[in-house]
C-alpha cells in the first residue's frame, strides 16, 4: 500500500488517532513490520494512555477468560458454549508474545513493572450456580488452553484461595470456586506509555499530545485529510496520510461517522460508566491475591459482572470491587455532555432506537445504578467478602466505555459487547469501536487490523517472516497444538518474570 512519497511537505505515511493500547500496538508493529515507514500520532490529551487504557479506569485484568464468567453462556439446554473463552484466551497468549518480543529485543524495560503473576478465580453460591460452574470447569477442562484450573466446592479449599470472600459466610451456603494459577495483572496504561517511549524516539515517528483531531476526508487521490487543533495554541493545521487508524476509545465513533465510509453507515453507540469501590485499608489489601469475578444476577448485562480485583498500579498493590455501571451521554472520561446526541444521525437512527427498545432492561439497570446509596453498593460488596466494612472503602470513578450498536439483517439494530474493527473498501482508514476484553487481546485485533487494511503487504515473506518473529505463534492455533501452546507460554513466563 504505501510505496512512499515524501514529496508532500513531509506527509507522514500513517496517521494515528488517539495513544492508547491499541494505537501503541499497531505504531510498534508497523514500524517493526516498515523501519521506513513515517508515523504521526495525535492525542487530545496531555498523556498517553489517561482514557480506558489507564489503570483506574477500564483495562487492568489481563483478561484470559479464565475467570470471566460471561465468557461462557449456558444453552438453553444445559450445556456451556466455551468458543468465546478459547478465543479469548488464545488472543491473550498472542499478546503475551508479542509483549515478551518487545522485552527481549529491549524495546520496552522492566517487565514486572506492567504485569504480574496473580490467579484468576470465580466464585458462585446457590445450588443452580454451583451447577453452572461445575459443568463450566468440565467444559473448560476439554481445551489445553484451560489445563491447571482447580474446581473445588469445599469450603475449606475454598477459604485458603480466598479467605477475605469465605470469613463470616454462612457455613450452610452452597458454594464452589475455580481456581487458575497462571493468572496475571496487566497494568496497560504502564505498558501503553512504555510502548510510546519508544516509538517516539524512533525516526520517522512523532507524537502530537494535546492536540484533537477535527475532520477528516478522503480525497481524490486515495489520501486522507486531518484537519487538527494544537488545543494550547489553538492553531489549526491540515495533515495528508494515505492510512489512518482511529484508536481514540469513545471518540473513534464520532470520528468514523465524520471519516463518511460506507462501512461506518448504520454504526451507533451506548455509553456507559463505571465506578469502583477502592479499599483503603492496607491490611485488608494485603490479604487478598487474586482476581475473584462472580456471575452477574439475572438480567444484569455482562459488562456488570461483580469481582473482587487485585491489581498493582505504579508500583503499590489495590484492591478494588465492581464495576458499578452509570449511565452519562459522555463518549470519554474527558468527553463532552452532547457526545450522545450528535452521535445520533439518519444512517443509525433506526438501528439506535431498535436497540433501544431491545435492551430496556438494561436501561432499568444503569438506572438503578446510578440510584444507589453508597449502603446498596456496600450491599453488594459484602455477597463477596461478608466482613466488609464502609469505612475501609471509597468510591472511584472508572473510565467510559461505548457499547457498539451497528445494524443486524434480521433485528434492525443490536448493541453488541465486546470490539470491533470497521475499515474502509480500499483499507486507508480502520476504526476500532467497543470495549472489553479488549485491551487484552489488542495484537490479536491489530494483525486482523492489518490482514483487512494491508493484505498484500502481510502476505509477503518479508512480513511473514518478521511476524513470525514477533509472535512465535503466528498463523498456527494454540487452541489446536498443545505443544506449541506449552513452548510459548514457558518462553513469555520466562521472558516477562511470570
Amino acid at each position: 500500500m504505501f510505496g512512499l512519497n515524501r514529496t508532500r511537505d513531509k506527509e507522514p505515511d500513517v496517521i494515528l488517532i488517539g495513544a492508547g493500547i491499541m494505537s501503541a500496538t499497531l505504531g510498534m508493529m508497523l514500524k517493526e513490520l516498515d523501519p521506513d515507514l513515517t508515523i504521526d500520532i495525535f492525542e487530545r490529551l496531555d498523556v498517553a494512555a489517561a482514557e480506558s487504557s489507564d489503570a483506574w479506569n477500564n483495562a487492568g485484568t489481563g483478561h484470559a477468560a479464565f475467570c470471566e464468567l460471561n465468557y461462557t453462556p449456558e444453552f438453553p439446554d444445559g450445556s456451556i458454549d466455551t468458543s468465546k473463552a478459547v478465543k479469548i484466551a488464545e488472543s491473550f497468549d498472542v499478546s503475551r508474545q508479542y509483549w515478551a518480543h518487545l522485552v527481549e529485543q529491549v524495546h520496552i524495560n522492566l517487565p514486572l513493572n506492567f504485569i504480574k503473576s496473580l490467579p484468576h478465580m470465580s466464585f458462585v453460591w446457590g445450588d443452580n450456580n454451583v451447577s453452572f460452574l461445575r459443568k463450566r470447569y468440565d467444559a473448560l477442562q476439554q481445551c489445553h488452553l484451560f489445563r491447571g484450573m482447580d474446581y473445588s466446592e469445599d469450603p475449606e479449599i475454598i477459604k485458603q484461595w480466598m479467605p477475605l470472600i469465605m470469613e463470616g459466610r454462612d457455613r450452610n451456603d452452597k458454594v464452589a470456586a475455580t481456581n487458575m494459577p497462571i493468572g496475571t495483572d496487566v497494568n496497560f496504561g504502564a505498558l501503553t506509555r512504555g510502548m510510546f517511549n519508544h516509538l517516539k524516539e524512533l525516526p520517522g515517528v512523532t507524537l502530537h499530545f494535546g492536540h484533537e483531531v477535527r475532520k477528516l476526508k478522503q480525497k481524490s487521490d486515495g489520501r486522507w485529510r486531518i484537519k487538527v487543533k494544537d488545543l494550547e495554541t489553538g492553531d489549526k493545521r491540515k495533515v495528508r496520510a494515505k492510512f489512518v487508524f482511529i484508536g481514540a476509545g469513545g471518540g473513534s465513533l464520532p470520528l468514523l461517522m465524520k471519516s463518511g465510509i460506507p462501512e461506518g453507515e448504520g454504526y451507533g453507540g451506548f455509553p456507559v460508566s463505571g465506578q469502583w469501590l477502592k479499599c483503603i485499608n492496607p491490611e485488608i489489601i494485603e490479604r487478598h491475591q487474586a482476581k475473584v469475578y462472580g456471575k452477574a444476577a439475572v438480567g444484569s448485562p455482562p459488562m456488570s459482572v461483580p469481582h473482587l480485583d487485585t491489581r498493582f498500579i505504579n508500583g503499590k498493590r489495590e484492591l478494588l470491587f465492581g464495576p458499578y455501571a452509570g449511565f452519562t451521554t459522555r463518549f470519554l472520561k474527558q468527553g463532552s455532555l452532547l457526545d450522545l446526541p450528535f452521535s445520533v444521525k439518519a444512517n443509525n437512527l433506526r438501528p439506535m432506537v431498535a436497540a433501544g427498545l431491545k435492551n430496556i432492561p438494561l436501561t432499568k439497570y444503569l438506572i438503578n445504578q446510578v440510584r444507589q446509596s453508597p449502603e446498596d453498593r456496600m450491599m453488594a460488596l459484602r455477597n463477596y467478602m461478608p466482613t466488609a466494612r464502609i469505612e475501609d472503602w471509597k468510591l472511584e470513578v472508572a473510565g467510559q466505555r461505548v457499547q457498539v450498536i451497528k445494524k443486524h439483517p434480521d433485528k434492525v439494530g443490536v448493541l453488541e459487547f465486546g470490539t470491533e474493527v470497521v475499515s474502509s473498501a480500499d483499507g486507508s482508514l480502520a476504526a476500532l469501536l467497543g470495549a472489553s476484553p479488549g485491551a487484552s487481546t489488542a495484537v490479536s485485533i491489530m494483525l486482523s487490523l492489518l490482514q483487512q487494511c494491508f493484505p498484500k503487504k502481510i502476505s509477503s515473506a518479508e512480513w511473514q517472516a518478521k511476524l513470525k518473529q514477533m509472535i512465535p505463534s503466528y498463523g498456527e492455533s494454540l487452541a489446536e497444538n498443545e505443544a506449541l501452546l506449552k513452548d510459548v507460554r514457558a518462553w513469555t513466563s520466562k521472558v516477562l518474570e511470570l
